[in-house]
């Protein structure tokens, strides 16, 4: 019997129907955007004819990029078969025989991602968008776990921990990776990308593999060696664009990049390049999560050795190394076949320029578990993301005859690494999962497999000079307060030192700033005896002098040198301490339903001794504020202790919970970040 070609006069893409069952319905209805391994539905309305099982025929051709060939994976032609074959491309008809024509359509789990084009049979041509599936067991992201999809695939806005380890500070964050317009932008980031400039058909093909689109990803939310999205700038001066804490989502910071011809947007810092490289992962369905490793150090030698020094003030001299109070970067899911399965789960990659990789800025993807592990010949990058949470501090002591000697320091990098737990707003601690207990056989085994010979060697003798500092919990901006060095003396004989005790604002990458308070003692006698603290020193720091030095990030670096003049040692002990914003309140007026008009009252009390100038609220929200900034300004200045109120009014879109983020600004404040969840009703 001779095959009957379909002869197709019209179609219906069912788009409600198949973006609802891929779970990507958020990007609206009005195309087709379906996900890989897994089966979609189109309606075909025959011109004349009728479907017959089994004499009925139609070649279908899929196709992605430039130069589509079979030979690199961007072209798949395959004809009905009797059932769907979910481990490649297939075809089959779901509907009984008759002029309508139930056409079930499934892409294989490993094809390149990206914007295609179905050709059926002579006439029919249909484009829709392939994402990757961490729902389905044949995606190289597969992920069994529902509420962790929730969390990190469909969430669309979530929480950054910033602030110091010992107070880490949520900061709110508005991913709105299926918001108008950001799937597209997204999409293009990947074709703006080098290689793909370079070998359009490379490129494609390797958009199958999400090792390769992550390590892409990297590169080009900066804007350092490409096209990139974000300029990063960590100087202070944001003149020809803004403040990196202006942002309190990804959703402009993309929009602009796409509207503006692809100029990068300024500016980016860590959490904000962090931040956008999470919402592109997860708009093209790679699981995704935001991390924030407190005193992260930045090895630029690749000895695992991070070289401090000091002037005989305790004051840093700037280097190329630093340890920066934190810093973020991501994790993104995925099986790594170029390892052993051990490796499989979330892999780190870090989209803040820092040091180039293979010539570019980027860095990633390698498995938490290679870190953990020190395995650092595991691609990609692994001796620095090790150093960055491993790395041991040397203090030197720079005097001013131009000699140098060594300072006895505890400080610890990589402390509290931190991510938003799933399903609620606390933290979850992930240090575990970057590196075995501190002095366990387990950490030992990692250090000697990474080569981290000073780790190994490096054992702290404690001299008999104990020197900490003590904080308050109540250090909020704009108050006075005092902080204390504590000193004991566990040798067995009195103690002449000087205490030189001082401090200054610093950004969070550690670049001071000023000085905010100061003491030098000259004459300090220690009598002998462990135990209990024999000297409490206070530092008076004052908003009069701090006020005007203190950079967005709040913060203060607290630094206490001890030197014994007898065995003209030192002992230095530094501390950064991150000073409170006032809370911002917001109180939902109405009950919350979608597509009803809400209303919010956003309150901030100003805490200063002076008045606020230029106060500003701007709130945005995933499904609530219609993918837009809402701004309002207050026409007056906000006197000490006053309240800064507003009412603004948006309309929730989509039900479920939802984040409206919040940014006070103003002439003294800098931007106070606030949210509150919003349960919206059908």
């Amino acid at each position: 019997q001779q095959e009957d070609r379909l002869d197709i006069d019209r179609w219906n893409l069912e788009c409600e129907f198949n973006n609802i069952d891929h779970r990507t319905d958020l990007n609206g209805v009005d195309r087709l955007i379906v996900r890989r391994g897994q089966t979609f539905t189109i309606s075909l309305y025959l011109r004349s004819g009728s479907y017959q099982p089994g004499v009925s025929s139609l070649d279908c051709v899929a196709e992605t990029g430039p130069q589509p060939s079979e030979q690199y994976g961007t072209r798949a032609s395959f004809g009905l078969s009797a059932n769907i074959d979910t481990s490649c491309w297939s075809a089959a008809v779901t509907s009984p025989p008759g002029d309508m024509v139930a056409l079930s359509i499934c892409s294989a789990p490993d094809a390149p991602i990206g914007r295609y084009t179905l050709t059926l049979g002579r006439s029919g041509r249909i484009e829709f968008i392939l994402l990757f599936n961490p729902w389905c067991a044949g995606d190289a992201v597969y992920m069994d776990n529902e509420q962790n999809l929730a969390e990190y695939v469909l969430s669309q806005d979530g929480i950054i921990f910033r602030g110091s380890y010992k107070h880490p500070i949520p900061t709110p964050w508005n991913f709105g990776q299926f918001e108008g317009g950001i799937l597209d932008a997204c999409l293009r980031i990947l074709d703006m990308n080098p290689k793909c400039l370079r070998n359009p058909g490379k490129d494609y093909s390797g958009r199958r593999n999400p090792i390769y689109v992550s390590r892409v990803l990297s590169a080009m939310v900066n804007c350092n060696d490409d096209k990139g999205v974000l300029l990063g700038r960590w100087t202070g001066d944001y003149s020809g664009g803004v403040s990196p804490m202006v942002w309190k989502g990804s959703v402009e910071i993309l929009r602009n990049w796409d509207a503006q011809a692809c100029q990068p947007v300024c500016y980016g810092q860590c959490w904000v390049f962090a931040a956008v490289a999470c919402s592109v992962s997860r708009a093209l369905g790679i699981p995704c999560r935001v991390v924030t490793n407190y005193l992260s150090a930045h090895d630029t030698n690749n000895n695992l050795v991070i070289e401090r020094y000091i002037n005989e003030n305790g004051e840093p001299i700037q280097s190329r190394e630093m340890i920066w109070n934190y810093h973020c970067w991501v994790e993104n899911w995925m099986t790594r076949p170029d390892l052993k399965s051990d490796f499989n789960g979330w892999q780190a990659t870090d989209p803040t320029p820092q040091e180039k990789s293979e010539g570019v800025y980027c860095c990633g993807p390698v498995p938490v578990r290679a870190i953990k592990e020190g395995e650092l010949t595991f691609k990609y990058d692994a001796p620095f993301v090790f150093a960055e949470v491993n790395a041991d501090i040397i203090s030197f002591m720079k005097k001013k005859d131009g000699s140098t000697s060594k300072v006895t320091s505890t400080t610890l990098v990589g402390q509290n690494i931190s991510t938003k737990s799933v399903g609620s707003d606390a933290r979850e601690d992930i240090t575990h999962l970057y590196k075995y207990p501190e002095g366990s056989d387990e950490e030992r085994e990692a250090f000697k497999k990474a080569d981290h010979q000073n780790k190994l060697l490096h054992q702290e003798q404690n001299q008999g000079l104990h020197l900490t500092i003590k904080v308050t919990s109540d250090m909020r901006k704009g108050c006075d307060f005092d902080v204390f060095a504590l000193v004991t003396n566990n040798t067995q004989s009195t103690k002449k030192c000087r205490l030189v005790f001082g401090s200054s604002a610093v950004s969070y990458n550690g670049f001071l700033k000023g000085n905010c308070g100061f003491k030098d003692l000259l004459n300090v006698e220690l009598s002998p005896g462990a135990g209990e603290p024999k000297r409490r020193v206070p530092l008076r720091l004052n908003y009069s002098k701090y006020g005007e030095l203190l950079t967005e990030d709040n913060l203060i670096r607290l630094a206490a040198l001890l030197l014994d003049y007898t065995t003209r040692e030192s002992v230095l002990a530094v501390r950064n301490i991150v000073l409170e914003n006032p809370e911002i309140r917001v109180r939902i007026l109405g009950e919350p339903k979608e597509n009803r008009k809400l209303a919010a009252e956003i309150t901030l009390q100003n805490p200063l001794p002076e008045p606020l100038e230029a106060c500003c609220f701007s709130i945005e929200g995933a499904n609530l504020t219609g993918g837009c900034v809402i701004t309002e300004r207050l026409g007056s200045s906000v006197g000490p202790g006053e309240d800064a109120k507003v009412k603004v009014y948006f309309t929730p879109t989509h039900s479920g919970l939802r984040k409206l983020v919040v940014d006070f600004d103003s002439n003294k404040l800098g931007h106070v970040k606030g949210y509150r969840n919003v349960i919206i009703g059908k």
